[in-house]
């Protein structure tokens, strides 16, 4: 997903917009509307499915598919969570938006991390092309060589292998370094959400299991919060600030885990470099300018 298109199917401005007008007293079919008569993009195709008979709910899910963007599921869960116990929506709204906002971030600093060591291993494929290129503007025949000699034909072959496994060496690293799927933090910002409206913890688990269709943070990281939640009753103490702390910390720990990514994947690059692309370069741009000197070099005859 290009920066732009992560711009463009990011919810989060749509969920603020929507929060206000919920908290000014509009209902919540009505607030979409309203949005969507604003302009709004996201807001019409929702109306619009809505229109269809589809529930709220699955037509905001309906934008994941629409647009490619995981976020939109989470909202879908968030609004089905709060529909279900009666936890305020605005409010549900504006915690949803500031962590899909948060994710959007981390995933940024993420490409950044990794645009630089990506760039420098594309930059070092093109080194043997450029070594054939040297060799012809200094007036030798390297691509002769490498296809009219049993020598330059060996250098061919095992040189294009190379680069080939260079490319994939390095797609395998970059895809290792991507951040993982679904936003850090949203089943513990689901669940507290889900006992905001008064339910139990039993029962807000099983409200989370019902929208585990839209999203699978309903489900997953339910370790972390189980430890909250034993933190909260061994504390005494409200589970919803801790559970959203717990989502904080994630989002925190996730965006450091994207640099320190991004940083072990500059070194991980060498490796490829070292093994595949630079004996490339050797077999595809220096060794057929040294066969075609010594081919091309009469050599010396000595008086009998």
């Amino acid at each position: 997903m290009t920066r732009a298109r992560a711009v463009d199917a990011d919810p989060s401005g749509t969920l603020l917009s929507l929060a206000v007008l919920l908290s000014a007293g509009g209902g919540p079919t009505a607030s979409w509307r309203h949005l969507a008569e604003s302009g709004d993009e996201h807001a019409r195709e929702v109306v619009r499915l809505i229109d269809r008979g589809e529930a709220v709910p699955d037509a905001i899910a309906e934008r994941a598919t629409q647009t490619g963007d995981e976020s939109w599921g989470d909202v879908a869960a968030a609004w089905s969570v709060a529909e279900t116990v009666g936890a305020p929506l605005a409010d549900t709204l504006r915690v949803v938006a500031d962590s899909v906002r948060d994710d959007v971030e981390l995933r940024a600093d993420v490409r950044v991390a990794l645009a630089e060591p990506t760039a420098s291993a594309r930059l070092m494929m093109w080194l043997p092309l450029l070594g054939l290129i040297v060799g012809a503007g200094l007036g030798l025949d390297t691509i002769g060589v490498l296809f009219r000699t049993p020598a330059g034909a060996a250098c061919l072959v095992t040189g294009v292998v190379l680069i080939l496994l260079a490319r994939r060496w390095t797609k395998r690293l970059v895809r290792a370094a991507q951040p993982d799927p679904g936003t850090p933090g949203m089943h513990e910002e689901l669940l507290a959400a889900a006992l905001s409206g008064g339910v139990s913890v039993r029962r807000a688990r099983e409200v989370l299991a019902m929208c585990d269709e839209y999203t699978p943070s309903a489900t997953r990281g339910s370790a972390d919060a189980d430890r909250v939640l034993e933190l909260s009753h061994a504390a005494g103490v409200p589970a919803v600030e801790l559970l959203r702390a717990a989502a904080l910390r994630a989002r925190s720990l996730a965006r450091a885990d994207g640099r320190m990514r991004g940083a072990r994947l500059g070194t991980r690059l060498l490796i490829p470099m070292g093994v595949c692309t630079l004996p490339a370069f050797l077999l595809l741009g220096v060794a057929p300018m040294l066969i075609s000197i010594v081919t091309s070099t009469p050599l010396p005859t000595f008086a009998g």
